[in-house]
């Protein structure tokens, strides 16, 4: 996919739960299924934090979707928000450039 000036992405920020714990079972399922969002649509996702020490607060992931309602619906079927591990917040994200 090339991205151009004019492109809209979405953006989900996520935030680590304080008083639950995630399983190492728990970040492979949630790699698993953003791999497989990312075989059908742009997407690009990073951890806040440092991985090198294990301490991660949260993550960010800009992706594709047809509307609002289409994103919300991938955000909620990630396996760490059904768990209830992060809470999100979701943006639409209207680029204004694009290096070349």
């Amino acid at each position: 996919m090339e991205l151009k000036a004019g492109h809209i992405l979405y953006v989900r920020i996520d935030y680590k739960i304080d008083d639950q714990e995630e399983t190492e079972q728990d970040g492979v399922a949630a790699m698993k299924y953003l791999e497989s969002i990312s075989e059908e649509r742009y997407l690009v996702a990073g951890v806040f934090g440092d991985m090198d020490l294990g301490e991660m607060q949260g993550a960010m992931i800009l992706f594709e979707a047809k509307n609002m309602e289409d994103a919300k619906a991938l955000c909620d079927n990630d396996p760490l928000m059904k768990k209830g591990l992060y809470r999100y917040e979701l943006y639409k994200w209207n680029m204004m450039i694009a290096s070349r």
